[in-house]
């Protein structure tokens, strides 16, 4: 066999290797519900490349590797199906970042999640002020799942009688314990103003995580140090 034949059978074979493990496992590798099933797709892909054009390796030892793979994530799976304790500690669990309208900036620290990727996928779900959201749950295929506070469900701006006018862009006065200057001139505030708030509520600025000011001019205000005790860390 020539050269250029065996690279034509080798592409040809991987590429039907590939074809038959996402159909063996299912669509669920497509959306890497699960770190295990990230690094199989990961590990597949490239072994499925290096049976497809390094010819120094032979073509039955690629076979091999691939099967075994294949029968690691299989038991996987299986194992998950089959027990609830197993599939904790293979596809991991759900984690809780926003509680009873409270930022959990333990639960966010712990697995690296930060305040600017938890307002792009609020963001993702047309949630723009964090105080609508009652409850955020990071599910284990790094989705946010979201449950709005009960005022703000369902509801619309013509059941509210609420002219598009009244509405504006959310004020980030706070982030991560600094004052954001910027923000505060462009929507016609200044320092005095907020510190006069913060000491309205007897707080300092060093305590604040997240402060932002609403659609309605609502002051809202996440603390440090919240009185719901994170779930995460039991």
């Amino acid at each position: 066999m020539s050269g250029y034949q065996e690279i034509i059978y080798r592409t040809i074979t991987a590429f039907v290797l590939l074809w038959g493990f996402f159909h063996l496992l299912g669509k669920q590798t497509l959306a890497h519900k699960s770190y295990h099933l990230f690094i199989a797709t990961m590990t597949m892909g490239t072994i499925a490349g290096n049976l497809a054009f390094n010819t120094r390796i032979k073509f039955q030892y690629f076979i091999l590797s691939y099967m075994i793979m294949g029968l690691i994530i299989y038991i996987l799976n299986y194992a998950a199906f089959k027990s609830h304790r197993l599939r904790k500690w293979i596809t991991g669990k759900p984690v809780i970042l926003i509680e009873k309208g409270k930022i959990l900036e333990a639960s966010m620290r712990k697995i690296g999640y930060s305040l600017e990727e938890l307002q792009q996928a609020l963001r993702g779900k047309d949630i723009f002020y964090i105080d609508e959201v009652e409850l955020a749950i990071l599910e284990t295929n790094e989705t946010l799942s979201v449950l709005k506070k009960p005022d703000y469900q369902s509801l619309t701006k013509k059941d509210l009688s609420i002219n598009a006018e009244q509405f504006r862009y959310p004020a980030e006065l706070i982030l991560d314990g600094k004052i954001q200057f910027e923000s505060l001139t462009k929507h016609g505030l200044n320092e005095e103003w907020l510190n006069r708030e913060l000491q309205n509520r007897s707080l300092r600025v060093s305590d604040v995580a997240y402060a932002v000011l609403g659609s309605k001019g609502n002051l809202y205000i996440d603390l440090y140090q919240d009185q719901i005790r994170d779930k995460s860390s039991r």
